[in-house]
């Protein structure tokens, strides 16, 4: 741009206003720049963590006792992706490969210290079980895993028709608290962090080797690492 004597461009305005729309000029540009740049893949999730860890005798578990894979839910009912895995996929699970003799499922309690009722839920889906009720207790608590407050846990035993005074005996008797902690030391000990976490491998003796998988994924993602270790188990 020519300027005139005085600082003043020819066209009527200041040296200093002609700097600054060519700074305003400069900064739109690398904008410009910025947006036509190529997007930067997204991080791979990371890979499925190979575990190999002592498996407990004992506990609820679905499906044939030598069925050739074990697959272990850590769950917490006040969990809301423990909710969204049980409301999108696990019945899938359990219809494909549980009732059909392949999986082994089992259920491990692992309450996380920010959910105040959780604990409390794992405790009662035990006393439930006293009843031959766990696996519907633990359907109702978690598919209200935002309504588990001792009142609504209550509610939901009243309507499987539990015995509510040996239910409430059981509750207040704490005997099942050890045998909670005994599910979440495991849990540790498989890396496991949050919720829902699932081990699923082939038992070695008194051991399950196998991988870890972490959060509510879709059925695919489960059916397709079963698969692999169904066959991985001929």
């Amino acid at each position: 741009m020519l300027l005139a004597a005085g600082g003043v461009a020819a066209e009527g305005i200041t040296e200093q206003q002609a700097d600054d729309i060519l700074n305003e000029l400069r900064a739109i540009r690398r904008v410009l720049e910025r947006q036509q740049e190529p997007e930067q893949p997204q991080a791979r999730p990371p890979a499925d963590q190979k575990v190999s860890i002592e498996f407990a005798p004992g506990g609820y578990s679905l499906g044939r006792a030598d069925a050739p894979v074990v697959m272990v839910e850590y769950a917490d009912y006040q969990c809301p992706f423990c909710r969204q895995y049980h409301q999108t996929t696990f019945e899938q699970i359990k219809r494909n490969y549980v009732d059909t003799g392949r999986v082994r499922y089992v259920s491990r309690d692992f309450p996380l210290a920010f959910h105040e009722h959780a604990r409390g839920a794992a405790l009662a889906a035990r006393c439930a079980g006293e009843q031959g009720r766990f696996w519907e207790l633990r359907h109702a608590m978690i598919a209200n895993a935002n309504q588990v407050k001792a009142e609504n846990i209550f509610a939901y035993a009243g309507d499987l028709g539990l015995d509510m005074d040996r239910f409430r005996g059981c509750l207040e008797s704490g005997r099942y608290g050890e045998k909670v902690e005994r599910d979440v030391a495991e849990g540790r000990a498989a890396g496991v962090s949050g919720t829902p976490s699932f081990v699923l491998g082939r038992l070695n003796g008194d051991r399950l080797e196998g991988i870890r998988i972490v959060g509510a994924m879709p059925y695919q993602a489960f059916a397709s690492r079963l698969e692999e270790a169904i066959e991985q188990s001929r």
